[in-house]
């Protein structure tokens, strides 16, 4: 199943830049506790994916999304007794078919969205169980003028994306897809010539989540650093650790990812901001792939911080995962592990 995704997650790294890299370290992130987890397998009576990445659980349904199937991207369950319910977001050109799909956010059974960034659009399903099947609901164009999207997050008011200009950190889209306005800041140690702005912007590329208090949540693809900002845009706090800053190398016209493969996922509860994180530099990847060795995909560790950043516990997984969801309520963490022919496990958490 598993597949070299890791380098085709940085070809938007193109442009005429001047060198630049970010990489002030902060201090090593200071967790009162670290608690290691053993994952139990969770096996499906049906063989469905060829490269899950992010999951979603709502009630009594979880959804996985797989990035690269070749009929469709998503996959719907029952939970937790995992009995498929409907595959659909059909790949294909059509106008009700998807191009890609990035992320998926889901809320209820009627409210289940999805991002396709080739399409420049965010769609929103209703999944029927009695009937086994997923409905589209209504689709949201992004506005043209802003760079393809990669993250969003569903507000009542429309959406957060994240801005890949290097003007702003994420933007405010209304429900129509126009823009309503830009916030914040890429919070590297210095300041980049305006050229080399769009790749600094693709080496900051963040996993978003958002608390209904009015928090924004950012976590690195590259380096350490988490950020929490309100919905308004003002920064809430900065948390970077051992390994800072993304770096970049810019070369030949090209940004060049440097240093440390950083968070893969972020999910914000009630109480809580879980990320996963991995730390592994890509000096040991590429050493790896010229030794051809098989080297395994995904993060062995989960952060959590409280709402404003504060550090709370590391948990310590016995194997790599991608996406992940955390179910506070029965203290289970559901995740895919792309290394395995079963990919979906669940480790059981400690309550706080």
């Amino acid at each position: 199943m598993k597949q070299p995704i890791f380098f085709l997650l940085f070809l938007g790294f193109l442009g005429s830049c001047s060198p630049g890299e970010g990489n002030k370290s902060g201090k090593e992130i200071a967790f009162p506790e670290e608690i290691r987890l053993q994952a139990e397998a969770i096996t499906l009576d049906t063989a469905l994916f060829r490269y899950p990445y992010r999951i979603s659980i709502v009630d009594d349904i979880a959804v996985v999304m797989d990035l690269h199937n070749i009929d469709h991207y998503l996959h719907a369950f029952s939970y937790p007794a995992w009995q498929h319910i409907a595959s659909f977001g059909r790949r294909g050109e059509a106008p009700e078919e998807m191009l890609s799909a990035e992320a998926i956010r889901f809320f209820s059974a009627d409210s289940l969205w999805t991002i396709d960034a080739n399409k420049m659009e965010i769609t929103r399903w209703r999944i029927d169980v009695a009937e086994g099947m997923a409905h589209r609901e209504e689709e949201v164009a992004i506005d043209k003028t802003l760079i393809r999207a990669l993250d969003f997050l569903p507000v009542e008011t429309g959406f957060f994306i994240p801005d890949y200009s290097g003007e702003h950190r994420f933007h405010r889209i209304d429900r129509t897809g126009a823009c309503q306005a830009s916030y914040g800041t890429i919070p590297a140690h210095e300041q980049f010539a305006d050229l080399a702005r769009p790749a600094l912007a693709q080496g900051w590329r963040s996993f978003m989540g958002y608390h209904p208090q009015g928090l924004v949540v950012m976590a690195t693809q590259l380096g350490e650093v988490i950020e929490i900002y309100s919905d308004s845009g003002e920064s809430q706090a900065i948390i970077k650790g051992k390994q800072g800053d993304p770096q970049l190398q810019i070369a030949e016209g090209r940004a060049i990812p440097q240093g440390i493969m950083g968070f893969s996922d972020l999910q914000v509860t009630d109480r809580h901001i879980y990320a996963s994180f991995s730390g592994i530099s890509f000096d040991e990847k590429i050493a790896a792939l010229r030794r051809n060795e098989e080297t395994e995909t995904g993060c062995r560790m989960i952060y959590v911080f409280d709402l404003t950043g504060l550090p709370l516990r590391k948990y310590i997984l016995d194997h790599p995962i991608e996406g992940f969801h955390v179910d506070e309520s029965r203290g289970l963490l559901t995740a895919i592990d792309v290394n395995r022919d079963d990919p979906i496990i669940q480790f059981r958490l400690q309550k706080f």
